[in-house]
């Protein structure tokens, strides 16, 4: 049993190490800031999705490169212009499930993802763009399980910065990867 721990520890460990080294100084900064913060508030930390953070890093270059995100499409969109489906993820939320489907259309993932979403004209920071989510009720819940978010409990996260946009994308299933 003991060796079986310490296996599933060092799997654990060397899946988060292999991870970090896909992101990129600022995005690191960006993770332990949400995780310091996540302690803040007597939270878990979440482990590093390799799936997740494929997602968070096309679509943040989906967003600078095509900007999908024109008329009422917000940041959520994706555009026709990758592997995957488009849509206009609109401020009603009738567009839902084109976000929470990406995980699974763009690689192994087995569950939903939930993305919080940030632009910045002068380029993307992980201390602006998470003192922006703080201060903005919709994505705070999100990533400190308040509101309808309280039950949930995050099991994989994905980040990613490129040029003016930050994203986070958040799941409750493990990441096989």
């Amino acid at each position: 049993m003991i060796k079986f721990i310490f296996s599933f520890v060092l799997l654990i460990l060397v899946t988060s190490t292999a991870i970090s080294q896909t992101l990129t100084k600022e995005e690191k900064k960006l993770y332990d800031l949400i995780m310091e913060y996540r302690k803040e508030n007597n939270l878990s930390v979440i482990p590093l999705s390799k799936s997740l953070t494929f997602v968070a890093k096309k679509h943040v270059e989906d967003l600078e490169n095509n900007n999908p995100n024109q008329g009422t499409c917000n940041t959520h969109s994706w555009s026709n212009k990758g592997n995957w489906t488009p849509c206009c993820y609109t401020p009603d939320h009738s567009e839902s499930k084109c976000m929470w489907n990406k995980p699974r259309e763009l690689t192994s993932y087995l569950g939903n993802g939930f993305e919080i979403a940030m632009w910045q004209s002068q380029g993307a920071k992980a201390v602006d763009a998470i003192n922006s989510w703080k201060k903005s009720s919709g994505h705070n819940v999100v990533m400190i399980n308040l509101g309808m978010w309280k039950d949930i409990k995050w099991k994989a996260i994905g980040i990613a910065i490129y040029d003016t946009y930050a994203v986070v994308w958040f799941g409750r299933e493990s990441d096989t990867n």
